[in-house]
């Protein structure tokens, strides 16, 4: 039987399967919206609509925010044992749920059944049960007598209710990195998933749901008003998004009247800085799958490559070669087929815009793999290699969200840090050599919050991810991401 956050509605056509009809999920059950407002819910491998989900009102928010109030009241009060207990059983239900997940997010968001789930959910679990362990571990200065007579120490608090607002590129995990440091912590979280990818969201609510109080996680579903809605509420505390830097922006301009905090992991523009005496087969080998892994739909893919000049067109060459012969480009029918790589991009938009940075290249640009469409059903888009472009030009400048590797050349050292932190991101890099001193001055000179050495997007649940500039600011994972739900209070007693 479908999960109760799902119903069957809207009659079948002699063209169309009957929709899933969403819901949200507050106060611990299944609510159907006030807003009588609805959203398709599309299948990127298809092109086609399965569901339809609430676009959500102000009361539909209002009852969520209530719901998470209310829940936070006697949450707060939990030990650290008891809300490790909970995240470890959340933990165990999502393992146990694997392969339904990994269902719902591949038709969700098209992507490869067998990655999503080695890749995706596997990786989400771990993540839980880190922050379970975390939340019996929270540091702090020791308690002294700063003053005679009088004792200090510091008392770290959940925040209270958190909003939060997730991505379409990875909806199930970046929607675990959101509450299971917030939970861990105390808090309570009314989340809202992007409106074309709620499905795996709602259901895990479900699964939640089973072992949590009543009204500690809440999900939302709609669009932008819907999200607004979220952040400018009086009830939450912290506001968390991860978006694009138009999204965080208009998030941190919504929170402002309140003051509320905000935690913000925006848009990248990853360099991948290739000196000569890397292993270049092996450098361009790993880059490719770094680049096109969820069809280059990540913040830290590997798709703005710059190359010692020494080396430069062997690595256009060997880059085209891994683009055109050694990535597997899934289609309608083939997304469950081991060793597909690429998927489709989220949505028609998603597709078009990918299309529109190609239709404006400029005339010294030379596209030596892919650079279109793949055409049949489904929004794919051909593994591309873009080379001759200049440090101005949009491709290099603005994330382009699709399978799309960019590659320059630079003179020296000096042109490589300068090319590298000539972009207004600064989430994650790579520095590919043989010479360790040369990659440690990398690492000191490049301004992005990661800088991989010889790999790049490898992530594990023990070191902070996030960035500097546009890039937002706050740290996910990590022991620094579980601090960014707490707050810090001093208590001083007399002695």
């Amino acid at each position: 039987s479908a999960p109760a956050v799902f119903s069957v509605g809207s009659a079948p056509t002699p063209t169309r399967m009957p929709l899933l009809q969403l819901l949200n999920y507050i106060d611990g059950r299944p609510v159907a919206s006030r807003s009588t407002a609805r959203t398709e819910v599309v299948d990127p491998a298809t092109g086609e609509a399965y569901a339809s989900a609430p676009d959500s009102g102000e009361a539909d928010v209002d009852a969520a925010m209530t719901a998470a109030l209310a829940a936070f009241n006697s949450f707060k009060r939990t030990t650290p044992s008891q809300r490790q207990g909970f995240l470890l059983k959340i933990a165990s239900a999502i393992e146990a749920h694997a392969d339904e997940l990994a269902r719902l997010e591949c038709k969700n968001c098209g992507k490869p059944f067998l990655l999503t789930l080695d890749e995706e959910i596997a990786a989400a679990v771990d993540q839980i049960r880190f922050f379970a362990g975390a939340a019996r571990q929270l540091e702090g200065r020791a308690a002294g007598e700063y003053m005679e007579g009088l004792l200090s120490m510091i008392v770290r608090e959940p925040v209270g209710v958190c909003a939060a607002v997730t991505p379409w590129n990875y909806p199930l995990m970046m929607a675990v990195w959101k509450w299971a440091p917030a939970l861990a912590a105390g808090n309570t979280v009314v989340l809202k998933p992007s409106d074309t990818t709620p499905v795996s969201t709602l259901r895990m609510a479900e699964l939640m749901g089973a072992i949590l109080p009543s009204g500690v996680f809440n999900v939302v579903c709609g669009r932008r008003e819907t999200g607004r809605l979220l952040v400018e509420h009086a009830v939450p505390s912290l506001v968390s998004i991860t978006g694009s830097v138009r999204a965080g922006r208009e998030v941190a301009a919504s929170a402002a009247p309140l003051l509320k905090r905000v935690h913000l992991e925006l848009g990248g523009k990853a360099p991948v800085v290739v000196f000569a005496d890397a292993d270049l087969e092996t450098a361009a080998a790993d880059i490719a799958v770094a680049a096109y892994f969820n069809a280059g739909q990540d913040c830290t893919a590997a798709t703005r490559v710059v190359v010692e000049a020494a080396a430069y067109e062997t690595m256009v060459a060997l880059l085209a070669r891994e683009a055109e012969q050694n990535t597997k480009l899934g289609s309608a029918t083939t997304m469950d087929s081991e060793g597909v790589l690429v998927g489709p991009l989220n949505s028609r938009a998603q597709l078009e815009r990918v299309k529109g940075f190609f239709d404006r290249l400029p005339p010294h640009a030379r596209v030596v793999a892919g650079g279109r469409p793949a055409g049949g059903r489904g929004f794919f888009f051909e593994p591309s290699v873009v080379a001759g472009l200049r440090q101005e030009d949009e491709m290099v400048q603005e994330e382009i969200f699709g399978p799309v590797i960019t590659v320059q050349p630079f003179a020296d050292e000096a042109a490589a840090v300068a090319m590298a932190n000539g972009v207004q991101y600064g989430l994650a890099s790579s520095v590919w050599t043989s010479d360790h001193a040369r990659a440690l001055r990398c690492c000191r000179a490049f301004d992005f919050g990661t800088v991989w050495v010889n790999t790049h997007i490898p992530l594990v649940a023990e070191m902070p991810h996030g960035g500097f500039k546009q890039s937002g600011g706050g740290k996910d994972l990590s022991a620094y991401g579980f601090e960014e739900y707490t707050r810090v209070k001093h208590v001083m007693s007399k002695l």
